[in-house]
């Protein structure tokens, strides 16, 4: 999340990061980030110390109080005194402004990739970037939420989200189908499991109807629908979800 009262700064920093294959929202000050908040789960805050209102520190501050949220704080022209009690209300790292686009890439990369946050395999990087400290890659989830290709998915909201933040209109049994796949990941699912997993009492094991929906699925959250990587077809046997591929 990017929070800076300056629009230019703000859209700046999220296109920026977006291209890195991240999943980037942005808001104009406290208010719109709690809301957001209340859809979103949120791995890491890019957030502007001096904004009219409530200020960084306040936010900050709400931040910490949340949980283990990742924060990294702009201050204008690297003033000492607020690097220093930024970092006493909790942020964990600092930028001056106006900042270096690849340094502050770097920052968050180096602070999501400490935390264990998913952002980071989602994140377009080194092989050992998209690792954790053990050499396994790191899930794919991060709370409620379930990262499916150029989408993400919140499982307590039921609802799916781009990149941006954005919301992607998805059906009640889009869901179903997407949250089956998210509870049972590389596992082959048939037709006739898929049915049940989403608890579809009116189709059949044999009604073709779910590979539509399947292929409508594809369109929302495929990078290249003409060669699906999230959703993949197992021939004669059913589809299996492939988590953590990233967006672009």
């Amino acid at each position: 999340m990017v929070v800076d009262d300056e629009p230019e700064i703000r859209e700046m920093i999220q296109e920026y990061l977006l291209r890195q294959g991240f999943a980037v929202s942005a808001a104009s000050g406290g208010a719109e980030l709690r809301a957001l908040m209340q859809e979103r789960a949120v791995d890491l805050v890019i957030l502007d110390i001096n904004m009219p209102g409530e200020d960084g520190l306040s936010i900050a501050r709400y931040l910490r109080e949340r949980g283990n949220v990742g924060i990294v704080m702009l201050t204008a022209n690297g003033h000492t005194v607020d690097r220093i009690v930024g970092l006493e209300v909790g942020a964990d790292d600092y930028v001056a402004k106006p900042c270096d686009l690849r340094e502050l890439l770097a920052r968050v990369r180096s602070l999501l990739r400490r935390a264990g946050a998913p952002a980071a395999v989602a994140a377009q990087g080194t092989a050992r970037e998209r690792e954790g400290v053990s050499g396994r890659a790191l899930p794919s989830t991060v709370g409620h939420e379930v990262r499916m290709g150029r989408c993400i998915l919140n499982l307590e909201s039921r609802r799916l989200f781009d990149v941006a933040g954005a919301e992607v209109p998805i059906t009640a049994m889009e869901f179903d189908l997407l949250k089956a796949f998210a509870d049972h990941p590389h596992k082959v699912l048939s037709r006739e499991r898929l049915l049940d997993l989403a608890h579809n009492k009116e189709m059949t094991a044999f009604d073709r109807s779910i590979d539509t929906r399947i292929a409508r699925l594809r369109q929302k959250i495929e990078i290249d629908v003409a060669t699906p990587q999230v959703i993949k077809t197992i021939r004669g046997a059913g589809y299996v979800f492939v988590p953590g591929r990233p967006a672009q």
